[in-house]
């Protein structure tokens, strides 16, 4: 059975008197372990995908699992348990709280999971060993990611979910930061799934999901993988 499985989504927002179809009938799977590349202009339903797969948002029809648990039918209270156990989330912008430095970011992130990983071992292994008593003020944009990341990691979760984890970043920064999560998932067998609209990026991908129009256009597994470092865009 597939690790992560959409079948028919749909998802309709009610703007006043205007119904909003921001899915239609999606349906993909993303196997155990694998990098995940969901590719589509903005407005294409991409973020709707993520929301709903990281129990933010409830869907309007069809069925999600994780892990071959079917998350799409959880109350809030237990979509609230999913989020804070099994899922790791990295926005665009960094979500740090200001006035905790590295180390206390990430150590908050522990607390309230099951399993956490060391959050000083976590900070070490995404290359801020000595970062770990700066605060985000006194952190460049890659290393506040660097955090964001590590936070997210520390929660050991079953599914990592990134969107947009460049946006906010440089050229050669947004590739460390990819490079980072291909490494992690190559070395710990955490499946990650990642939002964005550059098409360069589907080459370091295990699997490749183009959305368009709330609609799932194309999966296709890419069986020659680049690492991040060979990539050009």
């Amino acid at each position: 059975m597939s690790y992560v499985r959409f079948e028919n989504v749909k998802k309709i927002y009610h703007a006043g008197e205007v119904d909003i179809e921001a899915l239609s009938g999606a349906s993909f799977e993303v196997e155990k372990g694998e990098i995940a590349a969901i590719v589509g202009a903005s407005g294409a339903g991409k973020t709707t995908l993520l929301n709903i797969l990281g129990g933010m948002d409830k869907l309007t029809s069809g069925r999600v699992f994780l892990d071959n648990r079917e998350i799409s039918n959880l109350s809030q209270r237990e979509l609230t348990t999913y989020r804070r156990y099994d899922i790791g989330f990295v926005f665009q912008f960094y979500n740090l709280i200001q006035n905790l430095t590295a180390l206390e970011n990430v150590s908050l992130a522990t607390q309230i999971c099951k399993d956490p990983v060391d959050s000083a071992q976590i900070l070490r292994e995404v290359g801020l060993a000595d970062r770990m008593a700066n605060f985000p003020a006194q952190l460049s944009g890659g290393e506040q990611q660097r955090v964001a990341i590590a936070r997210a990691l520390a929660k050991n979760p079953k599914l990592m979910l990134c969107d947009e984890p460049t946006g906010a970043l440089d050229y050669n920064t947004g590739k460390a930061i990819l490079k980072l999560l291909q490494d992690t998932s190559r070395r710990t067998g955490m499946t990650v799934i990642i939002i964005t609209h550059n098409q360069a990026l589907t080459a370091m991908a295990d699997r490749v999901i183009k959305v368009r129009n709330g609609s799932i256009y194309s999966v296709e597994k890419n069986d020659h993988i680049t690492p991040v470092e060979e990539i050009e865009w």
